[in-house]
């Protein structure tokens, strides 16, 4: 004869196994992390301590493998830009206007564009894989638990030196985009340097320049945070942090992307064009 089970026993069995999670709802959580980890970096960014010398390592890294890669993409896409619309403008008999147009369509959109594309290609890449590394050995765990943020001792310093070489490489890209497009526009396509200028100061105003800037620091915080998103949620040992990389470029990518329309559409109904 069997033996009779015991009550707990039986309510054991008969207890209902918990659901697991829907994967339609997967998306709508890892947002919702990506958004609470973007706002604790920005609650403490403000508190003390400052990591000051990991801020200017990270500054000085990103710094160094960016300023040559945008300097060699700027030059020939600011030629692009002033021979595209340079031969588009001589179509419509107003060739003055090139040295103006161009440059709008660059400080505006393209360099905040080649900012974004490199720091997230390159210092984000970097930053995820870094953190990639340190979740994977169990190190972030072990700051937790001697009591350090690992969000304010090692996210936050990135996502500000990020931001800070995004402001000031977008005003390096926007300077040297601006010198290709004069030399392709005065020398290949033999324009009136006088023209050029004055179409520059007929249609530029300061708020473009100021748009840009700002896209080119939100741009890196985006970026910023998205590395550091991934790299600190890495899934699958060493490869999960080889996944991670590319997930966080590609989602950065698409980010920004969305981020430039809205903010280019505001601009244009905001604040509006300089008249002649």
């Amino acid at each position: 004869m069997s033996a009779p089970s015991e009550p707990g026993a039986k309510r054991a069995v008969e207890a209902p196994l918990p659901r697991p999670p829907l994967r339609v709802l997967t998306p709508l959580r890892e947002t919702g992390r990506l958004f609470a980890l973007g706002w604790t970096v920005i609650r403490l960014t403000f508190r003390r301590p400052f990591q000051a010398r990991e801020f200017i390592e990270q500054f000085w890294f990103i710094a160094s493998v960016t300023i040559l890669p945008a300097m060699l993409v700027t030059i020939p896409f600011g030629a692009v830009i002033a021979l595209q619309v340079g031969s588009l403008i001589q179509q419509f008999g107003a060739q003055s206007f090139t040295g103006g147009a161009s440059v709008l369509v660059l400080v505006q959109q393209a360099s905040p564009l080649i900012v974004s594309l490199l720091i997230s290609g390159v210092a984000g890449s970097a930053i995820c894989a870094d953190l990639g590394a340190r979740t994977i050995r169990e190190e972030l765990e072990a700051m937790e638990v001697m009591g350090v943020s690992p969000v304010q001792r090692l996210v936050v310093p990135r996502v500000l030196a990020v931001m800070s070489v995004g402001l000031l490489l977008n005003g390096l890209v926007s300077v040297v985009g601006t010198l290709g497009g004069y030399f392709f526009a005065v020398i290949v396509q033999h324009g009136t340097p006088g023209a050029y200028l004055a179409s520059f100061s007929a249609l530029a105003q300061l708020s473009d320049l100021l748009i840009g800037e700002l896209k080119a620091v939100l741009f890196g915080f985006i970026a910023g945070v998205v590395a550091a998103y991934r790299g600190l949620h890495p899934k699958g040992g060493p490869k999960g942090v080889g996944d991670a990389v590319n997930q966080s470029v590609v989602f950065t990518f698409l980010i920004l992307f969305f981020v430039n329309m809205v903010l280019t559409a505001l601009y244009l109904q905001l604040v509006p064009a300089k008249g002649l």
